[in-house]
């Protein structure tokens, strides 16, 4: 007998609440308006990642017309946005779509069991506020739930951590009532986060110091997209977003095609363009020029170059140097100086966590996602009936779960069609696989072994390009020999025999 209370049976049950799983909820009512669908998100609110990080100066990496939804034209000036207008921009996608009725916040999956006589999943479902446990039925369970975890960012064990008097924090626990203005600021990391986060601080902060241990490359980008505009002003504003989309798709393609073709001559024009941003005689290749070719890691791109704009007027010191520990009044590094300190901010990275830590079963069985294979960047080998949104990390991460979103319908349609409910990618035991990121950063060699693989051809490698996603989920066959079909009849059949 089961435990809890069965409350709701749904054909598709989306979760997260976040950028991927609304545009999966848009592609889906919009595409299959008689499927059944819920949303179940964990916060208390929409907006995921947008939603989470509070920190001073939070925005996209990416221009909001590819990160945004090809179904919904970026009206705002800027291409590169803050964190607020990226969150006012999913919350408005909702309303406008009528998502509010499909989503119950608070709502934390923790388990999910599937049943092959049934066809059905059985999901384990936890309210945050009260701890009371249901039961959720579903054909389909979409994991939309990002890839790293939401309740605690990566934080390496400095030595003498204790010893500061000062308050550390990490950005993705930003506390509302820190105030850093006058401070002296030392924000740990060369990431994403650190050149967004350093640059702001700056603003107001006595003076803020970004130490890094290892340099990353930082491109400087404009913040508005003056062609964007000018496109919108010619064709109007669906055709000119939709112009400007695929405009800056093929920049971003070109930019990571030439980093990887030609990685001497990119790492020469990416330290000459960083060179004209600073000040004459500063140090570029002791704290700009990486040790490891680009995108060996991820680009980090700022917007008008603020970055370096806070270098050039003094508000801002790039140390690289390693950490010996904490002291009562900052930080001693190996080199024997010290950097003094009221506030340390540990922008060292994001821990993974695939599925948002959902336990899966099939039949009973547990189901680890780094013994699995990714079939399309969607489902995981032998495990029927689940879908991923995982999207690129070299271009807008969006890109992909559109694709992927389309893709899915696609499936669900093929199934009704002919009469099937299940599917369930069968993968080669003896197929070579590689990690399915395919970058050298900390936070990726820290949970390699957690995260699911991918194989070397065929429907089980990862696409890293967006031209040839759309051949394969939007143009290419539906189902292949890999992908194993079954539904009523199959199951009366296994029955009887």
């Amino acid at each position: 007998m089961n435990p809890y209370p069965r409350v709701d049976d749904v054909d598709v049950l989306i979760v997260g609440a976040g950028i991927s799983g609304i545009g999966i909820a848009v592609t889906l009512s919009t595409e299959r308006p008689s499927t059944s669908f819920l949303m179940l998100e964990a916060r208390a609110a929409s907006g995921g990642t947008w939603d989470l990080f509070r920190y001073p100066g939070v925005r996209s990496d990416s221009d909001l017309h590819t990160f945004g939804y090809a179904f919904k034209p970026w009206r705002e000036r800027e291409s590169i946005a803050s964190g607020a207008r990226i969150l006012a921009y999913l919350r408005e996608t909702v309303t406008e779509n009528g998502l509010d009725e499909h989503i119950r916040y608070g709502q934390r999956v923790v388990g999910a069991d599937w049943s092959s006589s049934r066809a059905r999943w059985s999901v384990e479902v936890e309210d945050v506020a009260s701890g009371e446990r249901r039961l959720v039925t579903a054909g389909w369970l979409y994991c939309a739930t990002g890839y790293y975890r939401y309740d605690a960012g990566h934080t390496p064990a400095f030595a003498g951590r204790d010893r500061f008097r000062g308050r550390i924090v990490h950005p993705q626990q930003w506390p509302e009532d820190l105030d850093h203005a006058g401070r002296r600021v030392v924000v740990i990391g060369s990431g994403a986060t650190a050149v967004t986060l350093a640059p702001a601080l700056a603003e107001t902060a006595g003076h803020v110091t970004m130490l890094q241990r290892t340099p990353g490359y930082v491109l400087p980008v404009a913040a508005v997209d003056r062609g964007a505009l000018r496109m919108r002003r010619w064709f109007g504003e669906k055709r000119g977003y939709a112009l400007t989309r695929h405009k800056n798709i093929a920049i971003q393609r070109a930019l990571w095609l030439f980093c990887r073709r030609f990685p001497t001559t990119a790492r020469r024009r990416i330290r000459r363009i960083v060179q004209r941003q600073l000040p004459d005689g500063y140090p570029v290749d002791e704290h700009f020029n990486p040790p490891y070719d680009p995108w060996d890691q991820r680009l980090c791109i700022v917007p008008d170059g603020d970055l370096f704009a806070a270098i050039r007027y003094g508000d801002l010191t790039v140390v690289t140097d390693r950490i010996t520990t904490f002291t009562e009044t900052g930080v001693q590094l190996a080199s024997g100086r010290e950097l003094e300190a009221d506030l340390i901010v540990t922008a060292t990275g994001l821990n993974l966590r695939m599925l948002g830590g959902i336990s899966l079963r099939v039949d009973g069985r547990k189901v680890s996602p780094g013994d699995t294979v990714v079939y399309r960047g969607l489902m995981l080998s032998g495990v029927p009936n689940l879908a991923l949104a995982f999207g690129y990390t070299n271009a807008s991460w969006t890109l992909k779960i559109g694709e992927l979103a389309g893709y899915f319908c696609r499936l669900l349609a093929h199934l009704d069609a002919n009469g099937f409910d299940t599917a369930r990618p069968i993968a080669d035991l003896e197929m070579a696989t590689h990690p399915l990121i395919d970058l050298a950063g900390g936070y990726v060699r820290r949970s390699v072994d957690e995260l699911p693989k991918q194989g070397e051809a065929g429907p089980w490698r990862s696409s890293t390009g967006y031209a040839e996603d759309v051949r394969l989920l939007r143009h290419g066959h539906v189902v292949d020999q890999f992908l194993h079909l079954s539904g009523p009849a199959d199951r009366e059949q296994t029955a009887d025999s």
